[in-house]
């Protein structure tokens, strides 16, 4: 189904919306330049484009031959070209009704308009990009830092590519050496059990460490969402301004000022963070801020990051330390506020019940340790890469990896339990599907569509 989209010519604006000093549209198929000669014309006579070549000329238009733009006409021949198809790319003025009519025309003259994604998709169906390289090209266009945007580029140019593939050989090396122990038992060949589970363990060590990274891949490409919760009147509003340094949300000193929640990113680092103020959690004074609290604690569940803030300057009771049970299972960092007036929780008693979550003494109002909340926050819950050139950024690589490291410890299991070549080799063999889907060798439309869908149309 995939490769019928090969067949149509398709067009569309390939620089960003808006005006600009230059402005791109792309075609790319079979009649690319037939179809952009249709209304390009080269203002010196020729009869002949040559590829790679910039040829300056008009753009007409069809109906009344009439001159509306200079431009120039950039021809690539397959397979030298993006998509490996043959591509035309017209270099206007960064005009949006300009190139909007160049669309135009070129799908009256045969052109179909590109769908979000298509040119990527073609170069991906073309053999240009595996799979990890196309997700790239969208991540290294939506780059927010100089640092994402080189971990893009580097598995754009196939280095995340080429550690799968071979990893995928050492799979195939472990089950071709099973088997030879398996169909030669008389040759007493030197792989031992032992040998073995050194071998999957080293295996399992490697991608266990690519998995670890997707929680800082996606910090650094997509945020990580990071929920603000505690009790009415804790002081979440006020946090939530001294974190973007801003008059963002309404504080009063009233309870349930906040019966909404408010969402903003902000940059730590190199790492992104959907920062979310919320509906303090408690009793409720009216129907309306019950249904604040119920989608505050919605949106605390499915966070992947908690900041739960404590009022510290008085003792904690029984709704504090049910609040912090609730979660106690959550990736959380636990904020005793308003220091300045004074401590009277008893915040060594809490850290011993809560230890396996992290801790902090604050003042949002005063603005004390914000910067350590900061550095904080970006430790917990975007830090966790031990190799930044080999990172993951999307849960479809994780899900698949995870997939992959949980037949290697099973088969290492087997294996170490005594059973036969036949019994482990069989769990082991079953990574390799997990891994061809990975780079796209296995290709699943709905995944596909998918992935693709969420580029950019010209890209």
């Amino acid at each position: 189904m995939l490769d019928q989209t090969l067949e149509d010519t398709i067009i569309a604006v390939s620089t960003p919306p808006g005006y600009g000093g230059i402005g791109i549209v792309r075609l790319s198929g079979r009649d690319a330049l037939k179809i952009a000669k249709a209304f390009f014309r080269p203002k010196k006579a020729t009869s002949k484009i040559p590829p790679r070549r910039a040829v300056l000329g008009n753009l007409v238009n069809l109906e009344t031959e009439e001159v509306f733009e200079e431009a120039y006409l950039l021809y690539f021949q397959a397979p030298h070209s993006y998509t490996r198809e043959d591509v035309a790319e017209i270099s206007c003025h960064g005009s949006p009704t300009v190139m909007e009519e160049a669309v135009r025309l070129g799908i009256r003259a045969g052109a179909r308009h590109a769908r979000a994604g298509e040119f990527t998709l073609r170069a991906y169906l073309r053999g240009r990009l595996d799979i990890i390289q196309a997700e790239a090209v969208n991540d290294l266009i939506r780059a927010g830092t100089i640092e994402t945007a080189h971990l893009a580029f580097s598995q754009l140019d196939g280095k995340l590519s080429k550690k799968i593939e071979g990893f995928r050989a050492g799979v195939i090396d472990i089950l071709s050496q099973i088997e030879a122990v398996i169909e030669f038992p008389e040759d007493r060949l030197p792989v031992t059990p032992g040998k073995m589970a050194i071998n999957l363990e080293k295996m399992i060590v490697l991608m266990d460490d690519l998995v670890s990274s997707y929680e800082g891949g996606r910090a650094l490409i997509e945020g990580v969402t990071l929920a603000i919760t505690g009790r009415t009147n804790v002081g979440k509003s006020t946090l939530f301004n001294a974190i973007l340094e801003d008059e963002r949300a309404i504080v009063t000193p009233y309870p349930g000022t906040t019966r909404d929640y408010l969402k903003e990113k902000i940059k730590i680092k190199d790492a992104y963070f959907n920062l979310v103020d919320m509906a303090g959690l408690g009793k409720a004074g009216s129907s309306v801020e019950r249904e604040g609290m119920r989608r505050g604690e919605k949106i605390a569940s499915s966070a992947e990051g908690l900041l739960i803030l404590l009022d510290a300057s008085r003792p904690e009771d029984r709704e504090d330390l049910a609040l912090l049970e609730e979660f106690r299972n959550k990736k959380a960092l636990i904020l005793f506020n308003k220091i300045d007036l004074g401590l009277k929780m008893d915040i060594a008693k809490i850290k011993e019940r809560f230890g396996h979550l992290s801790f902090l003494e604050i003042s949002a109002l005063r603005g004390t340790n914000l910067n350590r909340l900061r550095k904080k926050i970006y430790e917990i819950f975007a830090a966790k890469m031990q190799n930044r050139e080999n990172v993951i950024f999307h849960l479809r690589q994780k899900l698949l990896l995870e997939d992959v490291l949980r037949h290697l410890k099973k088969g290492r299991e087997l294996l170490l339990k005594g059973h036969s070549e036949e019994i482990y080799a069989d769990e082991i063999r079953k990574t390799l599907p997990f891994l061809s889907q990975l780079t796209g060798e296995i290709k699943a439309d709905d995944v596909i569509e998918r992935i693709f869908s969420r580029f950019c149309v010209g890209k």
